[in-house]
This record gives structure tokens, sequence and C-alpha cells, in this order.
């Protein structure tokens, strides 16, 4: 159905058809007619940070900001469904039009800056949701906070939403907040990951429950960079990182219409990019804190890549787009025929 509906979605501006896409999937949840995509996705369940996934196929933050969609999205088969990013305070973020698709190279250029409801509204909403699966909870800072108060916001969100979330994630990655990219240095990298795991243990005796953190990097790291970030995870015992956010880079893509529009490239522009972090990061950690994978995923083979460089999940979101939610069950299936096929066989 999604391959008959796309040309008419491509027709309309790229967020107009998003906010429609998202409101017709909602309807058609509450009709009963989203579930015959959960019934294709077959169950192979593992524990990664501690939480018990039914797959490892998961979405990623960015596509319900709000958490406004839960119930719908979780029909699609997901294993785990990450919401946010949500910032303290509302905010609108970067004036329209700020999401533009390239379909020539599979790729979606963003510079949407944390638009979100705020984190009470988005608590509210996850209040509301009937969906009982692993639910993460993805955290910004506001844009006008400056950098050197950006603690005080990660704070008051992991407050928030700790008793909701099955996985917080710390969003130091986007292109799109200006400098926030520069929590990712060593020494604000540090003092962020140490204020968070401090009040994360004061939570966890409060709630008596201790809620995994994961940490969110962006693609455009060298090695010594992301050598330095998986050293400061296990110093601070967080929990998991993903790997990646949307990349600032414009390989390949530049003399395309919208190539040269300012703000984070997705889709399958990035696979290579955020593959090589996966694999230097799975080995710079050696299986100590888990990979989640994400960038680029439009098929099985994609996710299976994913897998094979280090990742234990895989995230899905441009792919989505191009695809439709029938890409959630290939990637599931692929997945766990995989970890159930006998040592030596092959697909």
């Amino acid at each position: 159905m999604y391959a008959l509906l796309r040309p008419a979605l491509f027709a309309l501006d790229a967020e107009t058809a998003h906010d429609l896409t998202l409101q017709s999937l909602k309807t058609l949840q509450r009709m009963g007619l989203v579930r015959a995509h959960a019934k294709t996705a077959t169950a192979c369940a593992r524990t990664i940070m501690g939480i018990d996934f039914p797959n490892p196929v998961g979405l990623a933050a960015g596509l319900d900001k709000n958490g406004e969609f839960i119930d719908a999205l979780g029909a699609l088969g997901f294993g785990f469904i990450e919401i946010g990013t949500v910032t303290p305070r509302p905010q609108p973020g970067n004036p329209r039009p700020r999401l533009f698709r390239l379909p020539q190279a599979a790729g979606v250029i963003n510079r949407m800056g944390f638009n979100n409801k705020g984190v009470d509204a988005l608590v509210t909403n996850v209040r509301q949701a009937k969906w009982r699966g692993v639910l993460g909870i993805n955290i910004g800072k506001n844009f006008d906070t400056p950098l050197e108060h950006a603690l005080d916001d990660y704070v008051a969100c992991l407050r928030k939403v700790y008793p909701f979330a099955a996985y917080v994630t710390v969003n130091i990655s986007s292109p799109n907040t200006k400098r926030l990219r520069e929590l990712q240095a060593s020494s604000l990298l540090e003092a962020l990951l140490s204020g968070l795991t401090a009040e994360r243990q004061r939570l966890s005796e409060q709630h008596v429950r201790r809620v995994p953190l994961a940490l969110k990097i962006a693609p455009d790291l060298d090695d010594a960079q992301i050598d330095v970030i998986a050293e400061l995870l296990q110093k601070y015992g967080i929990d998991a990182v993903i790997a990646t956010n949307t990349t600032v880079a414009r390989d390949g893509v530049g003399a395309l219409r919208y190539g040269a529009e300012s703000g984070g490239l997705s889709g399958a522009p990035v696979k290579a990019k955020a593959t090589y972090v996966v694999r230097k990061l799975a080995r710079a950690l050696a299986g100590m804190i888990p990979v989640i994978g994400v960038g680029g995923i439009f098929s099985a083979a994609d996710a299976l890549e994913k897998i094979n460089a280090g990742a234990s999940l895989v995230q899905l979101y441009t792919g989505l787009v191009y695809k439709g939610p029938a890409l959630v069950a290939e990637c599931v299936k692929a997945l766990c025929d995989t970890a159930t096929r006998p040592p030596g066989t092959s697909s």
C-alpha cells in the first residue's frame, strides 16, 4: 500500500507529508488496520542494557518528537521505540522549510532544531499511551541554553522522564542546535556524563529502579575522538551508545536539488560513515558496552551489515520514508533468522 501512496506523499512538502503520514497511521491504528505488519515480525528476544527486547529492530528518535504516536508506531512490529528529542521547555525549532528529500540519493536533509512541545507534554502523552513495549526517550537542551548550563537541561529532562522510560538517550550530536556537538569534546563530555550519572544514581535510589543511559553520537568523528568517547562511556558506566546521528558532510549529494541545504543528512548517504563508527566503537568497547546501529538502513542486508559491524540492535528512520512500514518486518525477519540459524549455515 505504501508504494502506491508514496508518489502522492512525495508530491507534498516533506514536513507536511511527514505530519500527514503520522496522523493517517494513527487513524488506521485506531481502526485496527495496522496490525498486519506486526504479525509478520518474527519474535527473537534478546537482553541488552538489562532490558528484554522482543526483537532487535527499533525506531530511531526524531519521527515522534512528542510521543503523540506511540500506539500507532508500536503496531508496526518494532522491538523498541525511541521518542524525542525533547527539551525542558517547548520550542518551535528552526523556520520552515527545514526538511528536504533527496530522492536521487535516497537521503533526507533536516534542520528541524529540536522542535517539540516540551518535556511535560511528552510525559502526558506517554502516560496516555496504551502500548507497553520498550520505550526509549531521547533528551536534549533548549537552543537558548548556554553550553556551560547544558547539564541543567539534561538533568531537568532526565528527572521528568525517568519514571516512564525503559532507557534514556542523551543527544549531543544533532547538528541543528548551535554548538551542541561541542559536548562531544573530551572535557565537556566528561562533565556532562559525570553530572548525569550522579543524577541517575540519585533517581535510581528514589524510584528503586535503575534506568539505563545511552549516548547518541555523530558520524563526523575521527578515530581519536571515537576512542576518547569509548573511554568515557566505560568510565562513567553508560549503558549503550547509539551510532550515529546525521552527518554534515555532503559527499555525493552537493550537486543534487536541496543537496546544499544546511542541516543533517540521513539515509543512504550516511550508511558507510555510520557503519564505520559502529565498527570502530565495537572494537574499542570490546563488548563492554553495546552499540545500537542507525544510519542508512533500507533493507535486511543493511540491517545485517550493522549487526556484523558490531551492533547489538538497530534503528530505522529515513528508510521508512522511502520503503514504508514493511521495512520493519523485513529487517526483523532477517535478523531473527540469522540469530536462530545453526552455526556454519548461510542464507
